[in-house]
């Protein structure tokens, strides 16, 4: 799907569940925040990933826009409530931000932290 404006780019579309526990928030396109490319891309190869202290399953519901209490995959919109078609739809997803940026995170793990360029393993650091 091409991206042509930035709602599509820079604004939360959904909320997606790594196999490691942390959820990274993804572009319209399925690509993190602000990310623009066509390339697949592993998610847990960037340092976006966190988890969310207390997500519970009303939580979760109140952030997806059909009340789904799936943790694993949180949609804040779907093609039929798009925030830019309408004032209504804009209302109800600038409430769903409202609660998801209320989030708190758990601390960092440096140590899981992903190489940064021309960074080299080292034989106690796994990957």
């Amino acid at each position: 799907m091409p991206s042509h404006d930035f709602r599509s780019v820079h604004l939360p579309y959904c909320i997606k569940k790594l196999p490691d526990g942390n959820h990274i928030v993804l572009n319209r396109n399925y690509k993190p925040i602000g990310f623009r490319t066509t390339a697949q891309l592993d998610y847990e190869a960037y340092p976006i990933g966190v988890k969310f202290k207390r997500l519970t399953a009303k939580t979760v519901a109140k952030l997806s826009f059909k009340g789904s209490s799936d943790a694993d995959a949180i949609y804040l919109y779907n093609d039929g409530s798009i925030p830019t078609a309408s004032a209504k739809n804009m209302q109800a997803y600038l409430e769903r931000l409202g609660i998801l940026a209320k989030l708190k995170f758990t601390t960092e793990d440096s140590s899981r932290r992903p190489l940064l360029r021309g960074e080299i393993i080292s034989a106690g650091r796994r990957r």
